[in-house]
């Protein structure tokens, strides 16, 4: 009992066009209720997506898209690292309080 190619394709397109309209019925629905809870407890935006956690931050950046400022410094070479991602060597290892930029 195996299916063409020809079969096959139909049967997927036929499973596509399915999952597509089962997911436009169920986020439609979670929409509606999303708004229901909304109106509900009189819900801002702010309460629903609060600053300072969202995850649309890039690395290194802050949300203006300004360079994150350095929190340490080496007294030698005055080379600065911010804290974030792999520490660089001439702090790797090391207290890192006596490099901190007051």
């Amino acid at each position: 009992m195996t299916n063409s190619y020809k079969e096959l394709l139909k049967q997927r397109e036929a499973l596509e066009q399915a999952i597509a309209t089962a997911r436009n019925k169920e986020l439609s629905e979670a929409i509606q209720k999303a708004k229901e809870l909304v109106a509900e407890f009189g819900l801002t935006v702010q309460d629903v997506f609060p600053a300072g956690r969202g995850a649309s931050k890039s690395a290194g950046k802050t949300s203006s898209g300004n360079k994150v400022a350095a929190k340490y410094r080496d007294p030698a070479t005055g080379q600065t690292w911010t804290g974030r991602g792999k520490a660089p060597k001439w702090i790797d290892g090391q207290d890192r309080t006596k490099f901190l930029i007051s």
